[in-house]
């Protein structure tokens, strides 16, 4: 009976599920400039790499939006919109960004920031809260929600104060000095370093809430669950009032990403209430 009782509401949460997304209408648009063009100008490959496609929900306003970098070591990968991220009452802006060694490593995180920005300064225009602008990404793009997250001079280059970022959702991400920006200086990629490219450098009390995901420490990528440990302890060490670690445990590096969605979005819509209602 009670099997049969779970089944029904399961059914029925299901159908107001998809009833409640057929009221609302999506709409992309793509290769979207974040840079003006005098920036880009005489620049093909930045005209080409700059650029964000934009999945967003029409017929509704104050909408929370989700800033996504893919991921690829910063040498390589392409903008996406994760599907599930998709008819969940959720913007979602996904970043191309120039790539090493085309450019180096900074100007990925230059990009990343000017995306942000362009995020902040046209999301009302499309009937989005300002107010509620999350930022995640994958692997690399993990490492760039780090560093426009917490190293607060890339957004303010754009007059933005890197706090007003509502959430940071890393998934699996260098804590530590990336190993691009290692191979660019001629570190071998197993000597770990901690300076200025490194997000752990830049642990500070009042920065945005932050969600750190990774996959299980023992079939990550070398060191990738113990660095964003570190990066937890030492923020909370920092007193930061907000910040947790979820290792999803039988995931490698690759796989964290599918079960990491649901739990990013759990925390979109979570932080968001918590905003609207202050």
């Amino acid at each position: 009976m009670k099997i049969k009782i779970a089944i029904f509401f399961t059914l029925t949460l299901l159908m107001s599920s998809v009833f409640a997304q057929e009221e609302i209408n999506y709409q992309t648009e793509t290769s979207i400039h974040y840079y003006s063009k005098d920036i880009m100008e005489g620049d093909k490959y930045m005209q080409e790499m700059c650029v964000v496609d934009f999945y967003y929900p029409k017929n509704i306003v104050n909408f929370p939006t989700i800033v996504w970098f893919h991921g690829g070591g910063l040498t390589g990968g392409k903008r996406e919109i994760p599907e599930y991220l998709k008819n969940k009452g959720v913007a979602v802006v996904g970043v191309e960004y120039r790539l090493s060694p085309n450019v180096k490593s900074l100007e990925c995180i230059k990009d990343a920031a000017a995306a942000t920005a362009w995020t902040f300064r046209n999301i009302e225009k499309y009937g989005g809260n300002p107010s509620l602008i999350f930022v995640s990404g994958m692997s690399a793009g993990g490492y760039l929600t780090y560093m426009v997250g917490l190293d607060k001079k890339y957004l303010a280059a754009y007059d933005i104060d890197a706090n007003e970022i509502a959430g940071l959702i890393p998934f699996s991400g260098h804590a530590i000095t990336h190993f691009t920006v290692r191979k660019e200086r001629g570190i071998p990629g197993k000597q770990p370093i901690i300076d200025e490219m490194a997000p752990l450098f830049h642990v500070r009390a009042d920065a945005s809430p932050l969600l750190i995901i990774t996959g299980d420490r023992d079939l990550e990528m070398l060191g990738r669950y113990e660095e964003n440990a570190y990066m937890m302890r030492m923020m909370k060490v920092a007193r930061h009032k907000r910040v947790r670690i979820y290792e999803l445990d039988g995931s490698n590096h690759v796989q964290m990403m599918y079960p990491a969605l649901p739990l990013l979005l759990r925390e979109v819509k979570t932080l968001s209430k918590e905003i609207m209602s202050e």
